[in-house]
């Protein structure tokens, strides 16, 4: 049996009535979330790697070229394949940030 290739088995109106009100719930709470950086006491965390990946990230979002999960994926993913030799932090950071085992570009 082939797998379908790209198709969804809901049409596009049935997909706006069952998960449009989910996720303009999720878009206004990004909006909040950019509204109160940008009310922050300093800008000092303007260049943060983590905001830098999101705006990168929300730019594919806008985009109209299908594959946005998956180069948004990226954006926020660490490249590197390279096993470590001790774990460095006990939890992520959500985006890549480059470290001493930054991926060679």
């Amino acid at each position: 049996m082939a797998p379908l290739a790209s198709a969804c088995l809901l049409t596009q109106q049935q997909l706006v009535d069952a998960f449009f009100m989910e996720h303009r719930a999720q878009i206004l709470d990004l909006a909040a979330y950019l509204d109160r950086l940008d009310r922050s006491a300093d800008r000092s965390g303007e260049d943060d790697f983590r905001l830098v990946a999101l705006r990168r990230a929300m730019q594919v979002l806008c985009s109209e070229e299908p594959g946005r999960v998956e180069r948004i994926l990226m954006i926020l993913s660490d490249p590197v394949v390279e096993p470590m030799d001790s774990r460095d932090r006990q939890n992520a950071f959500g985006a890549f940030g480059g470290s001493p085992r930054e991926a060679q570009s």
